[in-house]
């Protein structure tokens, strides 16, 4: 079965290793084949994987798209170990992503990453929050 992709003016996606990018005019693509497809939305730069949750979710894109996604097992495991220790309520989701990434089903281990972001945000905030109340009591 195809993959459907309607594609905006000037939206890129990534095939494989081709970055393709559409013309001025929306345009429907019909994809075969088993090969790693991102839309541009879905795309972290290296550079904007500025928080650890971030990082998490760039390896998880640099294993869907490499042809051996096991190079990047080390500083995964290593990373999430870290992440884990610091904030162990985040556990849970790290199980169901890993469970992804080892059937090999790494596009939906990012979709879970994405989730993963997210808290990592909620939690940001909350600590913040929390610590901006903390000052306000002492003074």
């Amino acid at each position: 079965m195809a993959l459907i992709i309607d594609l905006k003016p000037r939206e890129k996606i990534l095939i494989g290793n081709a970055v393709i990018t559409n013309d001025s005019q929306r345009t429907r693509l019909h994809i075969s084949g088993d090969t790693p497809i991102l839309r541009e939305k879905d795309v972290m730069k290296e550079e904007d994987a500025d928080t650890p949750c971030k990082r998490v979710y760039f390896l998880i894109q640099c294993m869907y798209m490499a042809r051996n996604p096991s190079e990047y097992n080390e500083k995964y495991f290593s990373l999430i170990q870290e992440i884990q220790h610091a904030a162990p309520k985040l556990s849970f989701i790290f199980g169901s992503i890993n469970e992804k990434i080892i059937e090999g089903n790494y596009y939906k281990a990012m979709k879970e990453g994405r989730e993963l972001i997210e808290l990592e945000k909620d939690l940001i905030e909350h600590a913040t929050t929390n610590h901006q109340g903390d000052t306000n009591v002492a003074g």
